[in-house]
């Protein structure tokens, strides 16, 4: 048997030269949500674990001059649920959030957790593409920056570089009159993969949508920013022709699979639903703002 061996940095720079220095060798744990499972089953065998738990950066929340929140990456889903207004400036992103395993996982899993597994129904993702959220990275050659919707580039895989780390989310600042909300389907009531996830955020401007974000989950091998359904609801009422205009623009860009949660035709017809539903959320939670 390999002997593994565990470290906990206490800084994102000590975690960073780790993490290269063990070329591929080493797993992020975040949580250990996933992780472990893996390691369980057999699917992988890494030969050092970084537990990234204890480094500030990937473990705070910070509200920020514009308005906006960073989120590290290894925040747990318990820790926003419990934060003063994190849940009040972006309730769809939370309740996605929230969905990720039971209430024992929500203690330790993270949305950063969550993105980088690259699962194309992870239920956090969609959200944070709504929400136009954007990531800071760190690795060997320094930071950068890219969109959520970016990150995933095929079940499994993202667009990290070797030895790179997430250290954070960013959100924006929220205008007047904005909402979001996060819908998925599920063949159980709880504790399910997502057949489909739907994330929206609108702002309304006397009632007309002045800005929009559509993403889908579970219906492409990555998920989707919908570019075609958030035209088709800017400048609108969310009167019927447009939600059916935005329902068939999702309905369009699925990509899906067979498979025993769902067929193509359902994951199709439910993408187009489920934009509706979430779009009369988050619309109706744009108008309390």
């Amino acid at each position: 048997m390999t002997d593994i061996r565990y470290l906990a940095p206490q800084s994102l720079e000590e975690a960073v030269s780790a993490f290269a220095a063990a070329q591929g060798a080493a797993r992020i744990l975040a949580g250990g949500t996933d992780l472990l499972v893996q390691m369980r089953n057999g699917m992988v065998r890494p030969g050092l674990i970084l537990d990234i738990k204890k480094i500030p950066a990937l473990t705070e929340i910070a509200e920020l001059p514009d308005g906006g929140l960073r989120i590290g990456a290894a925040v747990s889903g318990a820790t926003l649920a419990e934060h003063a207004s994190f849940g009040r400036a972006w309730p769809g992103v939370l309740e996605a959030i929230n969905l990720i395993g039971s209430k024992q996982v929500q203690g330790r899993c993270s949305p950063g957790g969550n993105l980088c597994h690259g699962s194309p129904a992870a239920d956090s993702v969609p959200a944070m593409v709504a929400a136009g959220a954007v990531v800071t990275i760190q690795g060997p050659k320094g930071r950068r920056e890219l969109p959520v919707e970016a990150v995933p580039v095929g079940p499994g895989r993202t667009a990290l570089q070797p030895g790179e780390i997430l250290v954070s989310f960013t959100l924006p600042p929220r205008p007047a009159g904005s909402g979001d909300a996060y819908l998925r389907m599920i063949p159980r009531t709880e504790m399910d993969i997502a057949v489909v996830g739907c994330g929206v955020n609108l702002t309304l401007q006397g009632g007309v949508v002045a800005a929009a974000r559509v993403a889908l989950g579970a219906v492409a091998p990555t998920v989707l920013l919908v570019e075609d359904a958030a035209r088709a609801l800017i400048g609108s009422r969310l009167e019927d022709a447009a939600l059916a205009a935005a329902a068939a623009a999702c309905s369009a860009a699925c990509k899906p699979i067979n498979d025993k949660r769902g067929t193509i035709a359902y994951r199709t017809k439910v993408a187009g639903v489920l934009l509706k539903r979430t779009a009369a959320i988050a619309a109706q939670r744009a108008g309390g703002n």
